[in-house]
C-alpha cells in the first residue's frame, strides 16, 4: 500500500517553487532595468562625445583656417589674386613663384641666418644662467634665500615696456646697437623659467642630494648626473618655448637694430613689405610668412609630447 505524503510537505514544496519563480521574475526585471540603464548611459556618453568632438572640430577649424588661407594665398599668382573680387577657397593653378621671389627678390636667407644665430645663442646662454639659478634656489641653503627668491618673483610684476626702456638705454650707452650682443644680452635671463625649473628641482627628494653628498659628489655633478635627467622634460620644454619666443621676437629687434644686416625674420618681414615686394603683392608676402612659420610648426609637431609633459610636470606638486 502506498503511503500518502503529508499535506504540509506538499505546501512547503509549492511555496519553494513559488519563491523560486518570484526570484526568477525579479532577476529578469532587474536584468531588463540594468539593460535599459546601460543603453541610456551609452546613449548619453555617445551624445556627449559627439558634442565634444563637434566643438573641438569647430575650434580646430577656426585655429587652422588662417594657416590654410596663408598657404593658399602664397600659391596664387599675383594676377589671379588681384582678379578675385570674391575670395576663393581653392586655386586651380597653384604656383611656387612666390616662394622663389621670397629668396631672390629680398634678402630672406640673411634674415633666416640672423634669426638662427640669435635664437641658438640666446637659448644656450639662457640655459647656462637659469639652470644653476634654479638649482641654487631649490637645493642650496644660504642666507636670505626666500627673500631673494621672492624679490625675483616680484620682477614678474614689472611691465615689459619699462624693462625695454631701461635695456635700450643700457645697450645704447654700451654702443651695442646693431650688434648680436645687443640683441642677445637682454634675453639671457628669465624669472619665469627660473621659477619653473626651481619648482621641478624641488620635487626631487632631499634624500638623493644628501646621499650624493655623503658619497662626495659635487653640486655640479649632482645637478648634471641626477637632477637634469629627472627633469629633462621640463628642460626640453623651456628650451623649445625660448626658441619660439626668440623666433617670434619683434619689438626688441625692431628697436635696437636699424641695419638690415642684423634684421631678424620677424622685423625683416616689415622691411620686405616696405622695400621688397611692396604693399600690393600679398601672395609674395604670404609666401615669405609661410617660410618663416614652417620651422616653428615643425618644431612643435616633433616635440609636442615633451612640451605637454614638461608643462604638466611643472604644475604638479609632490
Amino acid at each position: 500500500m502506498l503511503m500518502r505524503q503529508p499535506d504540509g510537505h506538499k505546501n512547503d514544496s509549492l511555496q519553494r517553487r513559488l519563491r523560486l519563480c518570484e526570484a526568477m521574475v525579479f532577476l529578469m526585471d532587474n536584468q531588463s532595468n540594468y539593460t535599459h540603464i546601460e543603453k541610456r548611459t551609452n546613449l548619453k556618453n555617445t551624445i556627449t562625445k559627439v558634442i565634444v568632438y563637434i566643438g573641438l572640430g569647430l575650434w580646430a577649424l577656426m585655429v587652422l583656417f588662417p594657416f590654410y588661407w596663408m598657404v593658399l594665398t602664397s600659391v596664387k599668382s599675383y594676377g589671379s589674386y588681384n582678379t578675385e573680387y570674391i575670395p576663393k577657397f581653392f586655386t586651380a593653378s597653384p604656383t611656387l613663384q612666390n616662394y622663389i621671389d621670397a629668396f631672390t627678390t629680398v634678402n630672406l636667407a640673411q634674415y633666416f641666418l640672423n634669426t638662427l644665430i640669435f635664437t641658438l645663442a640666446t637659448t644656450a646662454l639662457m640655459l647656462l644662467v637659469i639652470i644653476p639659478a634654479a638649482f641654487a634656489f631649490a637645493r642650496l641653503q644660504f642666507r636670505f634665500k626666500n627673500m631673494v627668491f621672492t624679490l625675483f618673483l616680484s620682477f614678474m610684476m614689472i611691465p615689459n615696456e619699462l624693462v625695454i626702456i631701461t635695456n635700450y638705454s643700457t645697450i645704447t650707452n654700451l654702443n651695442l646697437r646693431n650688434t648680436f650682443a645687443g640683441l642677445i644680452l637682454p634675453s639671457v635671463a628669465s624669472v619665469f623659467y627660473i621659477y619653473l625649473l626651481k619648482e621641478n628641482f624641488a620635487q626631487i627628494p632631499d634624500e638623493l642630494y644628501y646621499a650624493a653628498k655623503v658619497d662626495g659628489t659635487s653640486d655640479f655633478k649632482y645637478l648634471w648626473k641626477v637632477m637634469m635627467p629627472i627633469c629633462k622634460p621640463t628642460v626640453v620644454t623651456v628650451t623649445i618655448l625660448k626658441i619660439i619666443e626668440c623666433w617670434n621676437s619683434y619689438v626688441w629687434p625692431r628697436l635696437i637694430t636699424d641695419d638690415p644686416a642684423y634684421y631678424l625674420v620677424s622685423n625683416g618681414i616689415q622691411e620686405i613689405r616696405e622695400n621688397g615686394f611692396g604693399r600690393e603683392n600679398i601672395p609674395a608676402m604670404m609666401a615669405a610668412v609661410t617660410v618663416i612659420s614652417i620651422p616653428l610648426v615643425v618644431l612643435f609637431l616633433i616635440f609636442r609630447k615633451k612640451i605637454m609633459a614638461g608643462v604638466a610636470r611643472g604644475g604638479t606638486k609632490g
